[in-house]
């Protein structure tokens, strides 16, 4: 089963993933790399709130919740408790040694999932890679395989140091005494060993069980895949880009799934962020499950799956608001997290900037103009609290402000007489080339978008640019995906 699950993925790998189930995890797990290096060290008196994941935000912070974590992790014993202790030592209560403790129970539950053929590629930058390569060698014991250089160009870089030009992953089996799954994958010869080989048939030839080149007559030559991978980040202008900005280049994830799986596997990633993960198993006929903390990201992928699959793509989604209840409790626990929700229910994306400074704008839809190469602004505004006439008023404003076509205010409560009064007195938006008039200012509520009611506009001929639209994955009839249970 093709599932994305939404919340934290500790619970739900204990929850919802079974023992031995998963044949190839990959994890890119957030991390403020870009933090000073020494405030990571910084020693906190565990008074602080608890740490959050919050999109776009990849900090973390010592206090009371980790300290009772680590306690209950050291009191289990083990290499993993061992290694803990090692850290707090060396460390002392800080910054990293939080995101030690977060990752270390995410770890062990991984191993639980994964078959005993399955592998597992720990993604990270060089700000805590040693550390994180400790804590494997803690849960994986005896089973490392290659630590993987991801290297790329790009042109930023900080005085007094070379610049920062790769990743880190590391490559584990669950088991060391079980074969694990994998596919050599090869890279051509240089020019000079193709010269060299010259008007000879180079012969397929074998070591230790492993197919070490091969070549087709004198056109063709192939040697195994090294340990460091080049390519490409993706650049501001790729048509892959959708706007997500720890987003990682597809190319990379088809590598590892190709090599540490095979068609009909089960793929997981347990920070899956905008999806890549998920694009690539799919693509490459592999059953998947996601999971992220944040409506954020499982609204991008299920936009991504559409735009890049179409109705190829079958999935569930596990964990979103399915009531008005539902939807209650979420607007209680996390106002940001509803928000992110509601603009998926109505089809619609975050605008991307930081919390707090939305100017009136929650989300955003764009529409085909009345012109060639003219589009129109539909904006949103969400209120998971009290509405009134005022917050009707304040949405006209705005769109008077931008110069938009249509808004919309979507709320948990039902609009009042006067706000209804408001919202009609601004008149519509006329299509003279679909002969129709739309609302200017329309109220929604949650009900209503959970009751399969849409926003009153023309259809959308383009996505907007917050998040941009996936390309679409031609079928490939050589490598047509079998039809997986639903």
């Amino acid at each position: 089963m093709n599932t994305l699950y939404y919340g934290d993925n500790l619970d739900i790998l204990k929850r919802y993933v079974t023992d031995e189930s998963v044949d190839l995890v990959y994890l890119d797990p957030p991390f403020n790399s870009n933090a000073n290096y020494n405030v990571l060290f910084a020693e906190r008196d565990g008074s602080q709130a608890a740490s959050q994941i919050q999109a776009f935000e990849d900090t973390w912070h010592w206090d009371s919740e980790d300290e009772g974590v680590y306690a209950d992790l050291v009191t289990q014993g083990g290499k993993v408790a061992d290694c803990l202790q090692a850290f707090r030592t060396f460390l002392g209560p800080c910054d990293l040694l939080a995101y030690l403790v977060m990752m270390a129970p995410r770890l062990v539950e991984l191993r639980r999932v994964m078959k005993p053929t399955a592998s597992i590629y720990l993604h990270c930058d060089p700000t805590a890679s040693h550390y994180l390569k400790m804590l494997l060698d803690a849960v994986f014991p005896g089973t490392f395989r290659n630590e993987i250089i991801w290297c790329y160009r790009k042109w930023a870089i900080r005085a007094g140091q070379f610049a920062q030009n790769h990743d880190v992953l590391f490559f584990y089996s669950r088991n060391k005494k079980a074969s694990h799954t994998f596919n050599p994958l090869f890279v051509p010869v240089s020019e000079g060993t193709m010269k060299r080989w010259k008007g000879k048939k180079q012969q397929a030839f074998f070591e230790d069980g492993i197919r070490k080149a091969t070549s087709v007559g004198d056109e063709q030559a192939a040697t195994p895949m090294p340990d460091w991978w080049t390519i490409s980040i993706i650049n501001p202008n790729a048509k892959e880009r959708l706007g997500y900005p720890t987003q990682k280049p597809v190319a990379l994830l088809e590598r590892i799934i190709q090599a540490s799986s095979n068609r009909g596997d089960v793929v997981l990633d347990p920070f899956c962020g905008c999806g890549t993960t998920v694009h690539a198993a799919q693509k490459l006929g592999r059953k998947w499950i996601g999971i992220d903390i944040t409506h954020l990201a499982i609204t991008l992928m299920k936009q991504r799956l559409a735009d890049a699959f179409g109705k190829q793509a079958k999935y569930q989604v596990v964990g979103e608001p399915a009531s008005v209840p539902d939807a209650q409790a979420l607007a209680t626990s996390d106002q940001y997290q509803f928000q992110w929700w509601a603009l998926g229910l109505a089809g619609a994306r975050p605008v991307e900037q930081k919390k707090g400074a939305d100017k009136g704008i929650d989300g955003k839809l764009v529409f085909q103009g009345e012109q060639p190469g003219k589009f129109e602004n539909v904006l949103i505004s969400v209120k998971a609290g009290h509405v009134t006439v005022s917050q009707v008023r304040d949405l006209r404003g705005v769109l008077e402000r931008e110069k938009a076509a249509i808004g919309v205010l979507i709320s948990m409560e039902e609009p009042t007489g006067p706000m209804r009064t408001e919202a009609a007195t601004a008149g519509h938006w006329e299509s003279t080339i679909w002969k129709k008039r739309y609302p200017k200012v329309q109220l929604l509520t949650v009900a209503e978008l959970l009751d399969k009611r849409e926003i009153e506009m023309p259809p959308i001929r383009e996505v907007q640019k917050t998040f941009k639209k996936a390309a679409f994955e031609e079928r490939d009839d050589s490598q047509r995906q079998e039809e997986l249970d639903v």
